[in-house]
């Protein structure tokens, strides 16, 4: 039975009538916000590259939060940014770096908020690169034993989420064991599974300080043109121990998240990335899209693409967004 009788404009009459039939619905429970914790007091350095956020030392990191619970996020993302930086990425073990400080405050501040740190070397190597460098590269076996103890460190402060974004082989596994023996079995690996080599890093990399002194990072990064290999990225990871896979970056990368919501059985994460965010940005200062009108409909079709948990920095305005609509 076709037209007249079947006429699909029935059901998108009103709003009401769209809302009771949407197939996908955002909520601000989804969410992650990422935020960059930097050393010194009454620090809210401005990125310029990405409106709206900032570098924030932990005093201002506490006051963000502040406003972050207010709107109802529950989960936050910590990169660091250190004081000093050495050659293989050994500071961001310390006990008292500069994560491990801000989640141990945040921790007293706001023991409801769900805190996920970001496990990496980039933003604490003199060179930007991940990890150790031997005859030009990153060496991966000498990394993934700095990235285990990173990981305790942070399970220590009172993490409740450790996120391997590194793409060193065996790093999930080498973490999972790590935590375990040394009593932090209940603590999640979200792990980076499928991050691809992308143009889309650019202003993350301001923002973290990270960028690499020479060369890239296609040599542990994925080839953007490759989706059977995620499939492998992520099986491995699932079979080393990870609890959640992320696909980073979203938008470019929206087969993948279907791909392996599909394939797998385990939640799935996706990043929104800091170079997505900064176009939305940049066209709606030239009043070139309705920037409320994209945020929500880039976040709806990451969520239809099977993502269960989008970490995005548009996170705080779409929880407003959102909380006007109800």
């Amino acid at each position: 039975m076709g037209f007249p009788a079947v006429r699909m404009r029935r059901l998108r009459r009103s709003k009401l009538m769209r809302d009771l039939v949407a197939e996908t619905n955002l909520d601000i429970k989804d969410f992650i916000l990422p935020l960059f914790v930097c050393p010194g007091k009454n620090v809210r350095r401005p990125i310029s590259s990405m409106p709206g956020h900032f570098q924030l030392s932990e005093d201002e990191l506490q006051r963000e939060c502040d406003t972050i619970a207010s709107a109802g996020l529950r989960s936050v993302l910590l990169f660091g940014i250190p004081k000093e930086k050495d050659e293989d990425g050994q500071c961001a073990c310390k006990d008292d770096g500069i994560v491990q400080s801000a989640v141990r405050a945040l921790k007293k501040s706001h023991p409801g908020l769900l805190i996920v740190t970001d496990v990496c070397n980039c933003e604490y190597t003199t060179h930007g690169h991940c990890g150790p460098i031997v005859d030009g590269d990153v060496h991966n076996d000498r990394t993934i034993d700095i990235l285990a103890k990173q990981a305790l460190s942070h399970a220590r402060a009172g993490a409740d989420i450790v996120a391997p974004s590194d793409m060193m082989d065996g790093r999930v596994g080498h973490i999972r064991q790590a935590l375990d023996k040394n009593g932090f079995s209940d603590i999640a690996v979200m792990s980076y599974a499928a991050k691809y080599a992308s143009a889309f890093y650019g202003p993350f990399r301001e923002a973290a300080e990270s960028a690499p002194s020479f060369g890239d990072r296609k040599s542990y990064q994925m080839n953007p043109a490759n989706s059977r290999e995620a499939i492998r990225e992520v099986e491995l990871d699932i079979e080393e121990g990870a609890d959640i896979v992320m696909v980073k970056p979203a938008l470019s990368y929206l087969d993948i998240i279907r791909q392996v919501k599909d394939t797998f059985d385990v939640p799935v994460a996706a990043y929104n990335v800091s170079g997505e965010f900064s176009m939305v940005k940049a066209a709606a200062e030239k009043g070139w899209v309705d920037e409320k009108r994209i945020i929500l409909e880039i976040l709806t079709s990451i969520k239809r693409a099977g993502a269960d948990v989008i970490i995005t920095y548009h996170a705080l305005e779409a929880a407003q967004i959102l909380a006007k609509e109800l």
